[in-house]
Protein backbone atom coordinates (compact mmCIF):
# COMPACT_ATOMS: atom_id res chain seq x y z
CA UNK A 1 0.00 0.00 0.00
CA UNK A 2 2.78 2.43 0.89
CA UNK A 3 4.40 1.76 -2.56
CA UNK A 4 0.72 3.11 -4.09
CA UNK A 5 1.36 6.25 -1.69
CA UNK A 6 4.56 6.69 -3.45
CA UNK A 7 3.51 6.59 -6.70
CA UNK A 8 1.02 8.79 -6.12
CA UNK A 9 3.14 11.44 -4.96
CA UNK A 10 6.17 11.33 -7.37
CA UNK A 11 2.94 12.15 -9.84
CA UNK A 12 1.84 14.99 -7.69
CA UNK A 13 5.49 16.08 -7.79
CA UNK A 14 5.76 15.81 -12.09
CA UNK A 15 2.61 17.10 -12.49
CA UNK A 16 2.28 19.97 -10.85
CA UNK A 17 -0.60 22.09 -9.18
CA UNK A 18 -3.10 21.59 -11.41
CA UNK A 19 -2.83 18.04 -11.63
CA UNK A 20 -3.06 18.40 -7.21
CA UNK A 21 -6.72 20.01 -8.43
CA UNK A 22 -7.48 17.01 -10.47
CA UNK A 23 -6.36 14.46 -7.74
CA UNK A 24 -8.71 16.26 -5.38
CA UNK A 25 -12.02 16.73 -7.56
CA UNK A 26 -11.64 13.27 -9.22
CA UNK A 27 -11.45 12.20 -5.35
CA UNK A 28 -14.38 14.54 -5.03
CA UNK A 29 -16.32 12.80 -7.99
CA UNK A 30 -15.63 9.32 -7.23
CA UNK A 31 -16.65 9.82 -3.64
CA UNK A 32 -19.92 10.72 -4.53
CA UNK A 33 -20.28 8.22 -7.46
CA UNK A 34 -19.87 5.60 -5.49
CA UNK A 35 -22.24 7.41 -2.56
CA UNK A 36 -24.95 7.39 -5.69
CA UNK A 37 -24.51 3.60 -6.02
CA UNK A 38 -24.42 2.72 -2.63
CA UNK A 39 -27.79 4.63 -2.34
CA UNK A 40 -29.24 3.34 -5.35
CA UNK A 41 -28.48 -0.40 -4.00
CA UNK A 42 -29.18 -0.04 -0.17
CA UNK A 43 -31.07 3.19 0.84
CA UNK A 44 -33.29 3.95 -2.16
CA UNK A 45 -35.20 0.29 -2.13
CA UNK A 46 -36.29 0.77 1.66
CA UNK A 47 -37.45 4.30 0.82
CA UNK A 48 -39.57 3.48 -1.87
CA UNK A 49 -41.11 0.85 0.25
CA UNK A 50 -42.37 2.95 2.95
CA UNK A 51 -42.98 6.00 1.05
CA UNK A 52 -44.80 4.36 -1.66
CA UNK A 53 -47.90 2.82 0.21
CA UNK A 54 -48.37 6.79 1.31
CA UNK A 55 -49.06 7.88 -1.38
CA UNK A 56 -50.76 5.36 -2.80
CA UNK A 57 -53.08 5.72 0.04
CA UNK A 58 -53.44 9.46 -1.47
CA UNK A 59 -54.61 8.63 -4.68
CA UNK A 60 -58.13 9.35 -4.59
CA UNK A 61 -60.81 11.55 -5.41
CA UNK A 62 -60.90 13.63 -9.19
CA UNK A 63 -58.91 12.73 -11.86
CA UNK A 64 -57.11 16.35 -11.30
CA UNK A 65 -56.18 15.65 -7.36
CA UNK A 66 -55.07 12.17 -8.65
CA UNK A 67 -52.75 13.76 -11.13
CA UNK A 68 -51.31 16.06 -8.41
CA UNK A 69 -50.79 13.14 -6.29
CA UNK A 70 -48.49 11.24 -8.96
CA UNK A 71 -46.73 14.84 -9.68
CA UNK A 72 -46.11 14.99 -5.88
CA UNK A 73 -44.95 11.39 -5.81
CA UNK A 74 -42.53 11.61 -8.35
CA UNK A 75 -41.16 14.84 -7.22
CA UNK A 76 -40.55 13.31 -3.89
CA UNK A 77 -38.71 10.41 -6.67
CA UNK A 78 -36.94 12.56 -7.90
CA UNK A 79 -35.49 14.53 -5.22
CA UNK A 80 -34.33 11.17 -3.52
CA UNK A 81 -32.14 10.28 -6.92
CA UNK A 82 -31.14 13.74 -8.40
CA UNK A 83 -28.94 15.22 -5.77
CA UNK A 84 -25.00 14.79 -6.81
CA UNK A 85 -25.90 14.13 -10.40
CA UNK A 86 -25.61 17.69 -11.48
CA UNK A 87 -22.28 17.97 -9.54
CA UNK A 88 -20.62 14.83 -10.88
CA UNK A 89 -21.62 15.93 -14.85
CA UNK A 90 -19.83 19.54 -13.93
CA UNK A 91 -16.77 17.40 -12.53
CA UNK A 92 -16.75 15.38 -15.47
CA UNK A 93 -16.68 18.82 -17.65
CA UNK A 94 -14.01 20.49 -15.86
CA UNK A 95 -11.92 17.85 -14.88
CA UNK A 96 -10.51 17.95 -19.13
CA UNK A 97 -9.73 21.43 -19.06
CA UNK A 98 -7.54 21.28 -15.76
CA UNK A 99 -5.79 18.62 -17.67
CA UNK A 100 -5.86 21.26 -20.71
CA UNK A 101 -4.39 24.30 -18.25
CA UNK A 102 -1.62 21.57 -16.83
CA UNK A 103 -0.44 21.21 -20.80
CA UNK A 104 -0.35 24.88 -21.00
CA UNK A 105 1.50 25.40 -17.35
CA UNK A 106 3.65 22.96 -18.51
CA UNK A 107 4.68 24.07 -22.20
CA UNK A 108 4.77 27.69 -20.65
CA UNK A 109 7.44 26.09 -18.07
CA UNK A 110 9.72 24.29 -20.65
CA UNK A 111 9.52 27.58 -23.01
CA UNK A 112 10.56 29.65 -20.00
CA UNK A 113 13.42 27.29 -19.41
CA UNK A 114 14.39 27.20 -22.53
CA UNK A 115 14.34 30.78 -22.94
CA UNK A 116 17.13 30.82 -19.87
CA UNK A 117 19.30 28.40 -20.62
CA UNK A 118 19.09 27.17 -24.25
CA UNK A 119 18.06 24.14 -26.27
CA UNK A 120 21.14 22.22 -25.64
CA UNK A 121 20.10 19.66 -23.06
CA UNK A 122 16.98 18.31 -23.54
CA UNK A 123 16.93 17.29 -19.73
CA UNK A 124 16.41 20.79 -18.19
CA UNK A 125 13.30 21.37 -19.76
CA UNK A 126 11.71 17.65 -19.93
CA UNK A 127 10.17 18.37 -16.38
CA UNK A 128 7.88 21.12 -17.73
CA UNK A 129 6.74 18.53 -20.72
CA UNK A 130 6.30 15.90 -18.27
CA UNK A 131 4.16 18.26 -16.05
CA UNK A 132 2.15 18.62 -19.27
CA UNK A 133 1.14 15.29 -20.50
CA UNK A 134 0.68 13.89 -16.80
CA UNK A 135 -2.10 16.75 -16.46
CA UNK A 136 -3.25 15.90 -19.76
CA UNK A 137 -3.84 12.26 -19.02
CA UNK A 138 -4.47 12.95 -15.43
CA UNK A 139 -7.92 15.11 -16.87
CA UNK A 140 -8.35 13.16 -19.12
CA UNK A 141 -8.49 9.24 -17.49
CA UNK A 142 -10.64 11.03 -14.37
CA UNK A 143 -13.16 12.90 -17.03
CA UNK A 144 -13.95 10.09 -19.21
CA UNK A 145 -14.54 7.07 -16.08
CA UNK A 146 -16.71 9.84 -14.46
CA UNK A 147 -18.50 10.53 -18.37
CA UNK A 148 -19.19 6.91 -18.45
CA UNK A 149 -20.87 6.14 -14.35
CA UNK A 150 -22.59 9.51 -14.54
CA UNK A 151 -24.45 8.57 -17.52
CA UNK A 152 -25.00 4.86 -15.88
CA UNK A 153 -26.23 6.92 -12.96
CA UNK A 154 -28.77 9.24 -15.07
CA UNK A 155 -30.10 6.29 -16.52
CA UNK A 156 -30.32 4.11 -13.48
CA UNK A 157 -32.17 7.29 -12.11
CA UNK A 158 -34.30 7.81 -14.98
CA UNK A 159 -35.36 3.94 -15.16
CA UNK A 160 -36.51 4.20 -11.10
CA UNK A 161 -38.71 7.06 -11.58
CA UNK A 162 -41.21 5.35 -14.03
CA UNK A 163 -40.67 2.06 -11.76
CA UNK A 164 -41.97 4.58 -9.57
CA UNK A 165 -44.55 6.21 -12.03
CA UNK A 166 -45.50 2.50 -12.28
CA UNK A 167 -46.38 2.03 -8.53
CA UNK A 168 -49.28 4.63 -8.64
CA UNK A 169 -50.23 3.63 -11.55
CA UNK A 170 -51.33 -0.21 -10.73
CA UNK A 171 -53.28 1.98 -7.91
CA UNK A 172 -57.00 1.23 -8.62
CA UNK A 173 -58.61 4.45 -11.04
CA UNK A 174 -62.02 6.00 -10.98
CA UNK A 175 -63.40 6.85 -14.75
CA UNK A 176 -62.63 10.25 -15.58
CA UNK A 177 -65.90 12.48 -15.89
CA UNK A 178 -66.34 14.35 -18.69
Amino acid sequence: MSGWFESVNALEARGGETFSVILVLSTVMWTLIIERYWFLRRVYPAWLRRSAPTWQDRHVGTPRNRERVRAGFLASVSQQLQPHLALIRALVMVLPLLGLLGTVMGMVSAFDVIAEIGAGDVRVFSSGISQALISTAAGLVTALSGLYFSIDLQRRAEGETERAAGLLAGVRREPEVS
